[in-house]
């Protein structure tokens, strides 16, 4: 934790802390699985799904370069196996980008809850 998170730990309220709390981060899978939701979650499924059948298809195309007697049929399936692989790591890092994405909007909304509970007690008279 740095100096300023214990700064900011100090100034807030029980009442704060412990809202805060439920708004905490979730877990990765709980992030991961996030993904699939919301009104662009369909893009994240058929991303997933097509990253499932190009490594699936990977495995297959690395066994018959493996397998294969000829050296021409060897190259073809490696090349093959090379590009499946890959778009296999773009949809990954896509996905791990949005991910990424989906952690900065949590913690903007927790910064944007915490100036709106700053408003609402400037607001309110002290007792």
């Amino acid at each position: 934790m740095s100096k300023t998170d214990e700064l900011i730990e100090r100034a807030l309220s029980a009442e704060d802390r412990e809202l805060l709390a439920r708004h905490a981060e979730p877990g990765y899978f709980a992030q991961a699985a996030g993904l699939f939701r919301g009104s662009l979650g369909w893009v994240a499924g058929v991303a997933y799904a097509s990253a499932l059948v190009a490594f699936a298809g990977f495995g297959y195309a690395f066994w018959r370069m493996w397998t294969a007697d000829d050296v021409l049929y060897a190259i073809k399936f490696a090349a093959l196996a090379l590009v499946l692989f890959q778009f296999t790591m773009m949809v990954k890092t896509f996905l791990g980008a949005q991910l990424e994405s989906h952690r900065a909007l949590r913690e903007i909304k927790r910064v944007e809850l915490q100036v709106a509970m700053l408003r609402e007690a400037q607001a309110s008279p002290k007792r």
